[in-house]
């Protein structure tokens, strides 16, 4: 009955921008039947996608939202603004699936209808091996150098500053000096 929660990430690839990167997939009856239902917001870049669904209510939703209805080829076939609490949307004939999204994100995201989005699971990378394996004798070793040297090298004296750059200094200056 509880299965583990599966995100995914929506990247327009028409306007190169992205719309969300924690979006929950609510494929189950259960979880298109209750969707947002029991949240007070939807946090920044996050979101939950039905599928499928061309349509959705608001009917005990507690804040507004933006809807992207997105057919089979993952194509912008409507877009819906701040959907506001207790209202049904209209179906769209050729949606196959609905993001509903936080507030603004369709205005930030500049995602028009005809826009391709991406859509695709987080999957964490495994670290790459190095196929070349790497010689710890090629490297040349550190040579130091010898304190001899160091008593060579000549020490240039620093001149004492003249009395005329007191005379430059300010006021407050010279009477700390005093």
């Amino acid at each position: 009955m509880f299965e583990k929660q599966r995100h995914v990430f929506v990247y327009n690839k028409t306007k190169e921008t992205f719309l969300a990167f924690k979006v929950k997939v609510a494929d189950s009856i259960l979880g298109r039947l209750v969707g947002l239902l029991g949240r007070r917001s939807l946090q920044p870049d996050s979101g939950v996608w039905i599928v499928p669904a061309n349509a959705v209510h608001t009917i005990g939703m507690l804040f507004s939202f933006d809807l992207v209805l997105i057919d089979k080829d993952f194509k912008v076939v409507g877009l819906r603004e701040l959907v506001r609490p207790f209202r049904v949307t209209w179906p769209e004939r050729h949606a196959e699936s609905v993001l509903e999204l936080p507030a603004h994100t369709i205005f930030r995201s500049r995602t028009q209808i005809g826009d391709q989005l991406l859509i695709e699971r987080y999957e964490a990378k495994k670290p790459v091996e190095a196929s070349i394996p790497v010689k710890l004798e090629s490297v040349p070793p550190v040579v130091e150098r010898p304190d001899s040297l160091a008593a060579r090298t000549p020490v240039v004296p620093i001149a004492p500053q003249s009395e005329s750059a007191d005379t430059q200094r300010s006021s407050f200056a010279a009477s700390k000096n005093r």
